[in-house]
C-alpha cells in the first residue's frame, strides 16, 4: 500500500509543478495585445526578423521577451514568454529561426 501512495503522492507534486507550462495561449485582437505589450512590459519587436505570422518582442530594460503569431482574423497570441533577454546574443537568433 506505501508504494502506491507514495506514487500518487509523487505524481500530484509533479503534475502541480508542470502545470504552469501547459497553460493556454492568450489571445486578443492584434492591435490591443500589441500594445499591452508595450504598455505592461515594455516590449518592442526585435528587429531584423524573418517575415512570417510569428514575431519576437523584447525589452532590453526589463529582460522579458513574448512569441506573438497574428492570425489572418486580425487576432494574435501570445505562444511563449520568458525572462532574462539579452539582446545580440547568437543563441537568440536560433531561436527565433527555430519559431519560423
Amino acid at each position: 500500500m506505501k508504494p502506491v501512495i507514495s506514487t500518487l503522492v509523487l505524481t500530484l507534486a509533479l503534475g502541480t509543478v508542470s502545470a504552469p507550462a501547459f497553460a493556454g495561449e492568450v489571445c486578443m485582437p492584434a492591435q490591443e495585445l500589441k500594445a499591452s505589450l508595450v504598455d505592461w512590459y515594455g516590449e518592442e519587436p526585435v528587429p531584423n526578423q524573418k517575415d512570417g505570422n510569428v514575431q519576437v518582442w523584447a525589452s532590453e530594460m526589463t529582460g522579458t521577451w513574448s512569441a506573438v503569431k497574428t492570425l489572418s482574423d486580425g487576432t494574435a497570441c501570445v505562444t511563449a514568454q520568458g525572462t532574462n533577454w539579452m539582446a545580440g546574443l547568437e543563441t537568440q537568433h536560433t531561436i527565433i529561426a527555430s519559431l519560423d
